[in-house]
């Protein structure tokens, strides 16, 4: 079994709320991002990650390899709706 933490839920505008403790989500390999499913179980609340953990904007950049990519053609001149 993984870690376990004792915890108090707290309220969270209309909702209630835990907070996951670090060595909880490593334990559970969260990240940041993650998708996690919620549901109630008997009297238990199950949180499971359900795919990859999405990228940040900053992750996403850092991966961008411009040599990959022909870039943009772009029109010297305004055209369509452009052009009024």
């Amino acid at each position: 079994m993984g870690k376990s933490a004792t915890l108090t839920v707290q309220q969270w505008g209309n909702s209630l709320a835990v907070r996951i403790p670090a060595a909880v989500a490593r334990s559970a390999r969260f990240r940041v991002g993650q998708p996690v499913v919620v549901s109630a179980e008997e009297s238990n609340v199950v949180v499971r990650a359900i795919g990859a953990p999405k990228l940040t904007l900053a992750q996403k950049l850092s991966a961008f390899d411009p040599a990959l990519h022909g870039g943009e053609a772009l029109s010297a001149n305004a055209v369509g709706n452009e052009a009024i």
